[in-house]
């Protein structure tokens, strides 16, 4: 058993492995064990490998093989947040248990486990004594971001990093039943050791998310607590009066991502200010519990899995039922009770405010919880989406994310409703690396002859929430909002001052309704004081505007084929 003690063992839980170390310690056991093979799926942008794990019993180590079995596919990953090495060095210790001494073998009763050891390899790496001021060890840590200074929870919509390309490639080849994504959080303290977030809103399907707080969830709190670990939901207040807020997550994020792909993820969040060695134990835990509940009701998570599938389908596609696309947050909460740590406010000569002091004595308290969700936009998916051929990157963005998309082979019509954008405003500040617009839509109906080359992507699948959140430009992370697609806002060509005022004199001449429509404008002081707006008026209405400036070239098809 020598051989596998962990570094973090070796060293009282004051260390964790580095990267070399683990996979080290990975590899020897799958080497070591008939039921483990690692292999590679990517490479960061450091060049370091990026490799996982698959864990099964018996002819399980292929996608289509575990499929067949009929166990539940569960995907785990580790650090996708370099810093936050809990899960790495936790799952050292339960595959150990699980391989080795066997204590733990049992889960591959019903379990394919697929484990991403340590996802942001890069930020991983970056090791130092100084990083995460606000995370009670390890005594040298790893940054939060990749070597691109991007954060992968914010990329899976728009995955941006060659890591989050990587991972979506090995997510989709699985296409797992469960996902874990193991975490630390900052924020308040408090005397919780491990918190978890989990979709309940109406971003995931009901049959989701209802299993979830009926079933999952008790059982999960009641076996970390009969550990000795206090679980609580996820919350990142620094003032905790404020209460504990459970928004429902944007695609971007992990668990926000799942819920696109009608799946559940379990977001494990350890207590930054709790020492390490808790943290890995607790992170442990509360993958323990989520895995034996799994391992006992595989069968079930699988059909629910399979009836979300189907009926999202159905509901949205076949039934025409409006379709979510913004899930907001109500303001009137629950109070719930809540094990906190005593603190005051101190004023501070280097804030000029005041700073919150922690006392460490426990405090039991009540306060607000905000976890009940309102649907405040939606869209009726249409029959299919239709981009031109030569937004062919779209259509690659889509494959990546598991969408089936055909090429149109002759010339057909259609009906459709594009979208035009008003108003269009750009943020201050880049967001991920990005410039992200905002906008107001206008549609409009017109007949199109689509032509040969054409990518159709029919709304009949399982993807269809994510087609939805990728091809509808409202959704908050639309290929739209992610900036994809800002060149369709720059005007390119235009006329000059001295060419088109004459124009427009002829124009008002010319057309009584134009006239009427001018002078109406003109009683409005912001457009009367504005030569330039005044001058855009008769150029938008003249045969040389472009009449594709702004508008949307996806366009939604209506019916059938005409």
């Amino acid at each position: 058993m020598k051989k596998w003690i962990t570094p973090f063992e070796k060293s009282g839980g004051q260390e964790t492995a580095s990267y070399d170390e683990a996979l080290d310690y990975f590899a020897r056991l799958a080497k070591s064990s008939r039921h483990a093979k690692m292999s590679p799926f990517g490479v960061s942008p450091q060049g370091r490998t990026l490799y996982n794990l698959v864990v099964a019993r018996g002819r399980g180590k292929t996608p289509a093989q575990a499929h067949r079995s009929g166990k539940a596919v569960v995907m785990i990953q580790n650090a996708i947040h370099g810093g936050e090495m809990e899960g790495k060095d936790a799952w050292m210790l339960l595959l150990r248990e699980i391989l080795i001494t066997r204590e733990l073998e049992h889960l591959l009763d019903h379990l394919v486990l697929v484990l991403v050891p340590v996802f942001n390899v890069d930020g991983h790496e970056r090791m130092s004594r100084t990083n995460r001021p606000n995370q009670n060890g390890p005594i040298r840590m790893g940054w939060r971001t990749t070597s691109h200074n991007l954060d992968l929870n914010r990329d899976y919509m728009k995955a941006d990093a060659p890591e989050m390309k990587a991972l979506l490639e090995l997510y989709h080849h699985w296409l797992p039943d469960f996902y874990i994504d193991n975490h630390s959080t900052d924020g308040a303290d408090y005397q919780y050791h491990v918190l978890y977030c989990l979709e309940t809103h109406q971003n995931l399907h009901s049959i989701l998310s209802g299993w979830l707080e009926s079933e999952f969830i008790p059982a999960v709190t009641e076996d970390l607590e009969e550990e000795g670990f206090l679980t609580a939901p996820y919350n990142e207040a620094n003032d905790i009066n404020t209460g504990v807020v459970n928004s429902p997550a944007p695609a971007r994020l992990s668990t926000g991502y799942s819920a696109v792909q009608n799946r559940i993820c379990l977001l494990v969040e350890a207590h930054s200010l709790k020492p390490f060695e808790n943290r890995v134990l607790s992170t442990r835990a509360m993958n323990v519990a989520a895995l034996e509940f799994i391992n006992e009701h595989c069968e079930e998570l699988k059909d629910r899995n399979r009836f979300a599938d189907e009926d999202t389908v159905r509901e949205y596609f076949e039934e025409k039922e409006p379709f979510p696309i913004t899930v907001t947050l109500k303001s009137e909460p629950q109070m719930m009770p809540f094990k906190g740590i005593q603190f005051y406010e101190e004023e501070s000569s280097i804030t000029g405010n005041s700073v919150t002091r922690y006392t460490g004595e426990p405090v039991d308290l009540e306060i607000p919880l905000y976890n009940s969700s309102e649907i405040t936009g939606t869209i009726i998916v249409p029959e299919a989406y239709a981009i031109p051929h030569e937004f062919s990157f779209i259509v690659e963005h889509l494959t990546m994310h598991g969408v089936h998309v055909e090429m149109l082979e002759y010339c057909q019509s259609w009906y459709t409703e594009r979208y035009r954008f008003k108003n269009v405003t750009f943020a201050s500040w880049p967001y991920e690396s990005r410039l992200r617009p905002n906008f107001e839509l206008e549609s409009f109906e017109m007949k199109m002859e689509l032509q040969p080359g054409t990518w159709i992507v029919p709304c009949a699948q399982r993807t269809l929430r994510a087609i939805v959140h990728l091809l509808e430009p409202d959704g908050a992370d639309s290929m739209v909002r992610w900036g994809f697609l800002n060149a369709i806002f720059e005007r390119k060509e235009y006329a000059e001052a001295y060419i088109m005022e004459p124009i427009a004199q002829k124009m008002l001449k010319e057309d009584s309704a134009l006239r009427n429509e001018f002078n109406r404008r003109l009683k409005n002081e912001g457009f009367r004081n504005n030569p330039k707006e005044r001058l855009d008026f008769f150029y938008q209405r003249s045969v040389y505007f472009d009449r594709t400036e702004k508008v949307y070239p996806i366009a939604r098809l209506m019916g059938g084929p005409l």
